[in-house]
């Protein structure tokens, strides 16, 4: 099967309607670095995409590019079919209520509480009373798995698990459609890792999300994943299940799913499969 091939194979049923998400041409660069090179990508409405590349392919940059965050050097980014970046300011706030994002160290505000954390954007966003904001911010921490009283507390006095969760709750506070995940299980224990990917598999099946994860954790995307894309050579080189990509020759997808800890995982997988 050719890099073409894999890169061209037809969305999994679940993904139905229009794109969530549609990249084109898009070129990044620091100064003369370029990052991103007519980069292209589609992400189908209701699917969980893994995204994966090497130190340095770009993986962060490109998610930043498609929330705002890193202006493109050329090229266009579709999210709900509005251009990200030829947006006027009320339809990029429009665009912003219908995305959660949950940061690799979970970026929550160290000085305020995890209640007060996961209601900061129901404040900026919604014309919500106070007890009725700090109500549904309330629902969304109990969504996550964490206690009641972790409310009260400061991101300091969380775990590693717990900031992800409380980030995650952050993230799900104006019911997004589309979820974006940098490298949620970064710094966790297997065991931590395997509850949260198994809390967002959950999360997105019964709210119905669109999720855009960026991981280099083997396990989630088996465990999650309906399909991955693997950034290389400043573009993405192939889009697919995994069994696809596992038929491609390109060397780093060959030595990342069918190195040692890419065999590991197949083997895990397909026990767990049996079991």
């Amino acid at each position: 099967m050719s890099e073409t091939e894999v890169a061209q194979m037809v969305p999994p049923p679940a993904a139905e309607g229009e794109p969530v998400i549609v990249v084109r041409d898009l070129v990044s660069a620091f100064g003369d670095r370029v990052v991103h090179d007519h980069l292209n990508l589609t992400v189908n409405r209701g699917e969980v995409l893994g995204v994966v590349g090497g130190s340095g392919a770009g993986k962060s940059v490109l998610l930043n590019s498609i929330i705002g965050l890193k202006t493109p050097e050329g090229g266009d980014i579709r999210v709900f079919g509005q251009d990200v970046h030829r947006s006027s300011e009320r339809e990029l706030e429009e665009i912003d209520r219908r995305w959660g994002v949950l940061f690799q160290n979970g970026a929550l505000f160290s000085n305020l509480t995890v209640l007060e954390n996961v209601a900061a954007p129901l404040f900026e966003h919604t014309r919500l009373s106070r007890a009725q904001i700090y109500k549904l911010a309330e629902i969304k921490i109990g969504l996550t798995g964490l206690p009641a009283e972790a409310g009260a507390l400061k991101p300091a006095e969380l775990s590693g698990g717990m900031r992800k969760r409380a980030g995650l709750a952050r993230a799900l506070a104006l019911d997004p459609e589309l979820l974006f995940l940098d490298e949620p299980t970064s710094g966790l224990d297997p065991i931590s890792a395997d509850a949260f990917d198994e809390l967002i598999a959950d999360l997105s099946a019964s709210l119905g999300l669109t999720v855009f994860m960026i991981t280099h954790d083997l396990d989630s995307l088996y465990a999650i994943c309906d399909r991955v894309a693997v950034i290389a050579d400043k573009i993405v080189v192939a889009v697919g299940t995994i069994d696809q990509l596992m038929l491609s020759k390109h060397p780093w997808i060959h030595e990342y799913f069918m190195g040692p800890r890419g065999r590991a995982a197949v083997a895990a997988h397909r026990a767990q499969g049996q079991s």
